[in-house]
């Protein structure tokens, strides 16, 4: 059956030697790991936790981490990774939405559990570490494996709730999305077959594994291959890590790509076990696709598109597609989020539903295995979203006449100014070509002559000063002048999501306030 609980079988029956977690620790084969999947489970059922039973987890990447997401699906319970960046109120939020009969916490966030919000948590949580913290009384996750009788594994239904991601939490509600074992296998047979996982290949976990692209391992777990875990990004750890761990298989994020390239020379670090990695979650210029590629030579790089609701891939551009682009010293295919992967059906369609011909702008639809099977006590988002038998994405793309699609932007980023059109993609890549932008993001601001008005948050490259002189100049020879930003905000840093996407909300929540400072021109 396509469930997480037969893959994990699977492993134990035929990859039992091979290794499965690498790691400073240690190194554990699939026999070895699943053995401490199963006494996790056990552990889990002692603390009244059964099929269909949902329990939380509060940690950073890391192998125990991935130890109780497996038992999860060992037992058929549905874990629930938490953003661990979001304020207590918000992860109490999370756990009383989902059900969460336990949490487990990792020990550098244990203080949380001393809030007012978190407090009543205390009492059904346990520590997650190598060693038992100084001055904690809460169960300690290696003395409750070790005591604890191996759980049987049990069958899962395709349509059982593998996991439960949530979406979203910087404003409003958080969304669960339930994540069925269909889905979840399905996009990592999807990812595995176009992106070529193998047996022998060492997924380095960059991604929060409370974020969805952490599920891009599920392949490496399809086939037997083996996972390491990066608690904590930073340019230098992440060299490092694929130095010491001998990763084979990564994914980053578009922010985390460009700060490797602002702060480290690559060719100091043995990179030589590096073969592949996918960037995605944001779009990235293409002029930084191009250093990228330059500063990581031999490595096949990709992009992938999707989302949570997608397990989460939908598209992929392959290297080949990259290396045609610079050869011809045309980077628009780089701008591309690909072509859609093996079994996802997507189209572009107007307000209507109906679908436009190539070139013409729309929303994106996808029906595919790997589509959530909805919105967790949500119904009236999810008649929103599911319409006819389709997933409503809210991303706005095109299709060429070769099939690779274009994202063009969030419905909710498209800004319509004096009754025109804009897309801040559009923008946003204009302002990009300049050498001295590091970053930038554009939103739509309340304007009483326009309705919106267009405004450019930029980080300078380090050492570099720009102004709105400076940019509007650089954009007229590249995009229409009613496109342009008037006003401006040069900030030291963004505001980000975990996964290095730029929070457009706080952005405009900011700079909304006409008493915020900016430049204009």
């Amino acid at each position: 059956m396509l469930t997480m609980s037969s893959a994990l079988d699977r492993a134990r029956r035929y990859y039992s030697h091979k290794k499965a977690i690498v790691d400073h620790e240690g190194t554990w084969t699939w026999g070895e790991h699943l053995d401490r999947v199963a006494r996790a489970a056990g552990m889990l059922r002692d603390m009244g936790i059964g099929p269909g039973d949902a329990f939380g987890l509060l940690s950073r990447n890391t192998f125990r981490n991935c130890e109780l997401v497996h038992a999860g699906y060992w037992m058929g319970a549905i874990p629930v990774p938490v953003n661990i960046r979001l304020a207590a109120p918000e992860i109490q939020y999370i756990l009383d939405n989902a059900g969460a009969k336990v949490v487990g916490v990792e020990d550098v966030f244990l203080d949380l559990l001393d809030s007012e919000a978190l407090a009543p948590w205390a009492g059904s949580a346990f520590c997650v570490s190598r060693e038992p913290p100084a001055g904690s009384s809460l169960p300690h996750y290696e003395a409750l494996i070790a005591r604890a009788d191996p759980a049987p594994l049990r069958d899962a239904d395709p349509e059982d709730t593998a996991i439960l991601f949530y979406t979203g939490g910087t404003t409003g509600r958080s969304k669960g999305v339930e994540l069925s074992h269909l889905n979840v296998v399905s996009n990592g047979m999807q990812c595995g077959q176009s992106m070529g996982f193998g047996t022998d290949h060492t997924y380095l976990h960059v991604a929060p594994m409370f974020h969805s692209a952490d599920l891009l391992g599920t392949g490496l777990t399809l086939m037997g291959g083996s996972h390491a875990y990066l608690p904590q990004f930073t340019p230098t750890a992440f060299l490092e890590a694929v130095q010491a761990l001998g990763a084979t298989h990564s994914m980053l994020a578009p922010t985390m790509i460009i700060l490797i390239l602002q702060q480290e020379d690559v060719s100091r670090f043995d990179l030589s076990s590096l073969q592949w990695f996918l960037y995605g979650s944001a779009p990235m210029a293409a002029e930084w696709v191009k250093r990228m590629i330059e500063a990581f030579p031999g490595v096949k790089i990709e992009q992938g598109y999707g989302l949570t609701e997608t397990s989460p891939i939908l598209t992929w551009l392959p290297m080949e597609e990259h290396v045609k682009a610079i050869e011809a010293n045309d980077l628009t295919r780089l701008k591309a989020a690909g072509r859609p992967i093996v079994g996802v059906d997507m189209r572009i369609v107007d307000e209507n539903g109906d679908e436009v011909p190539d070139g013409e702008a729309g929303e994106v639809v996808v029906r595919a295995p790997n589509v959530t099977k909805g919105y967790l006590n949500l119904p009236e988002e999810n008649e929103r979203a599911f319409r006819d038998g389709w997933f409503h994405t809210g991303d706005v793309g095109r299709f060429d006449e070769e099939g690779f699609m274009y994202l063009v932007d969030r419905k909710k980023d498209m800004i319509i100014t004096g009754g025109e059109n804009v897309y801040t993609l559009e923008v946003e890549a204009a302002i990009y070509q300049h050498p001295d932008v590091s970053e930038c993001a554009v939103v739509g601001i309340p304007d009483e002559k326009y309705g919106e008005a267009l405004f450019a948050a930029i980080v300078p490259a380090p050492g570099k000063m720009l102004s709105a002189e400076i940019v509007i100049e650089h954009c007229r020879a590249r995009i229409g002048g009613y496109k342009i930003p008037r006003q401006f905000a040069f900030l030291p840093e963004m505001p980000k999501s975990a996964m290095g996407k730029i929070l457009k909300t706080e952005l405009r929540k900011t700079f909304s306030d006409p008493d915020a400072p900016r430049e204009q021109a």
